[in-house]
């Protein structure tokens, strides 16, 4: 996975931590547990706060 995969990042975040309310992680949090998921392989430099977001979004439809 990479940055720009952002519904399929969503989808392991979810499985992996399904007692998580997306809505009130914060962005240095959320960073970290992408960059800690199986298969995510993406320079850490690529990330900024609108993939962080578009992460988050796709997570809360996700939980919803």
């Amino acid at each position: 996975m990479k940055w720009t995969d952002s519904q399929a990042i969503a989808e392991a975040l979810y499985d992996k931590h399904p007692q998580i309310d997306p809505k009130t992680i914060r962005f240095t949090d959320l960073m970290e547990w992408v960059l800690a998921l199986e298969g995510f392989s993406d320079n850490p430099e690529k990330c900024g706060e609108r993939i962080l977001e578009a992460i988050q979004l796709a997570w809360i439809d996700e939980a919803a």
